[in-house]
């Protein structure tokens, strides 16, 4: 939050209660009570520390079964959530409209679900509130962009969903600044990893007080280094 941050994602079940992090942990199927309430804690803690002012959004990784999600998902309701992201796989569309069905927080969905015939069933049932097409799964930039359009005519935000490096985050981006109904956007840890931050030629992508300038290069305003482009595999297609 001292950096401008206002929102925080994270899965409040994806590592033991162990000092470690370690040891046995069940994070799909039926989960138990003392997982439950292990969620319940941790994200108790951060609306604490955090205070009213931070985002929570909370990840499921579509890991949890229908039964377990909406437990999770109750037990939460009280913490202010922002939104719950894919709490339920989405190969089954039916499940998602059910947790949406008895949970009081927003439902998230879209890293999982592809082109705009995927997601149509999603803004048609009313079981998401946030649309987060992933511009590599989803059919690309122009396909998101129609995504996006598609849920802003059903009243549903969209979040490009970015989990990769300088390239995905600056491809997000560029949709993000041209979509209406455009929520928040994903800084995901190997876009501040220094490491991966040297491939790419700008490194101004980094939030600033919680917010990204749009870069006005050339197309998506990134470009790999010479060097990378030199490590990498390069296939010729005749």
């Amino acid at each position: 939050m001292a950096e401008g941050y206002d929102a925080l994602k994270f899965d409040p079940i994806m590592l033991s209660d162990q000092p470690d992090g370690g040891g046995a942990w069940q994070t799909k199927g039926v989960v138990t009570k003392h997982i439950v309430d292990v969620a319940y804690n941790r994200v108790k803690a951060m609306r604490e520390a955090g205070g009213d002012n931070l985002g929570l959004i909370i990840d499921m990784h579509a890991n949890s079964d229908t039964t377990s999600a909406i437990k999770i998902g109750q037990a939460l309701e009280d913490l202010d959530i922002m939104y719950y992201e894919e709490p339920v796989s989405t190969l089954n569309p039916d499940n998602t409209l059910e947790v949406a069905n008895k949970v009081n927080i927003p439902i998230a969905a879209g890293e999982r679900v592809f082109t705009r015939f995927g997601f149509r069933k999603f803004f048609e049932d009313r079981s998401i509130k946030v649309a987060q097409p992933d511009l590599c799964l989803a059919g690309g930039i122009t396909e998101a962009k129609k995504i996006c359009d598609m849920a802003y005519t059903y009243d549903i935000n969209a979040q490009v969903h970015v989990c990769g490096g300088p390239i995905a985050v600056a491809a997000a981006l560029q949709v993000e600044a041209v979509i209406p109904n455009f929520l928040i956007h994903e800084v995901y840890q190997r876009a501040r990893n220094a490491k991966d931050r040297a491939t790419c030629k700008f490194d101004d992508f980094q939030p600033v007080n919680g917010h990204i300038d749009i870069p006005d290069r050339p197309g998506i305003g990134q470009e790999l280094t010479p060097e990378t482009i030199d490590k990498s595999q390069r296939v010729t297609i005749q």
